[in-house]
């Protein structure tokens, strides 16, 4: 080995200034550090925010499926009941006729059928209203006629013309009626 195979091991003058200027450049890193971590910690509390209005936003869904199911579980055959109403009304209707002729056989058929019904619709949860001698109320009764009367306090219904029905706590159909009002 000669005099030009020495190799010189002291850093070059571009190095001495990369190294002074990563240390003068190491507050700028640090703080660049310290806004990331700030920015992701925002970050994270903004998605555990998002997280906590979808969660609550999920169990309000969660709250009205139930309560819809419920409903159409216990008001789901209210179309078929309406359906069914007229015809209950006609068989009473016959059984009021009938009676008057005397028809024995057929009026204690129609009878039967009319009870049947009525049970059938009474496991159904679908009652009947009592209207007649009852105070008059516009949320179960649709009153056809008023008439002058001192038989029956004002406002007391006096004639039933087509009965009402309830389904559970709802009003299926009104009682068609007649009420009283003070004779002048």
């Amino acid at each position: 080995m000669g005099p030009k195979d020495i190799v010189d091991i002291s850093p070059p003058e571009a190095e001495l200034d990369a190294e002074n200027v990563s240390d003068t450049a190491a507050p700028d890193i640090e703080l660049s550090l310290e806004e990331q971590l700030a920015a992701k910690e925002k970050e994270a509390r903004e998605n555990w925010d998002r997280f906590l209005r979808e969660r609550a936003d999920l169990e309000n869904y969660r709250k009205r499926v139930g309560r819809e199911k419920e409903e159409l579980l216990n008001y789901g055959n209210k179309s078929l009941l309406e359906e069914i109403l007229p015809i209950i009304d006609n068989l009473e209707r016959a059984l009021a006729h009938a009676s008057e002729d005397g028809l024995g056989a057929v009026v204690e058929g129609v009878r039967m059928t009319h009870t049947m019904l009525l049970a059938t619709l009474k496991k159904f949860n679908v009652t009947p209203i009592e209207a007649v001698g009852a105070p008059f109320d516009s949320a179960f009764h649709q009153a056809m006629a008023q008439v002058p009367t001192d038989q029956y306090e004002p406002n007391t219904v006096v004639e039933e013309y087509q009965k009402g029905y309830m389904l559970k706590d709802r009003l299926l159909r009104p009682s068609m009626v007649t009420v009283a009002t003070p004779l002048n």
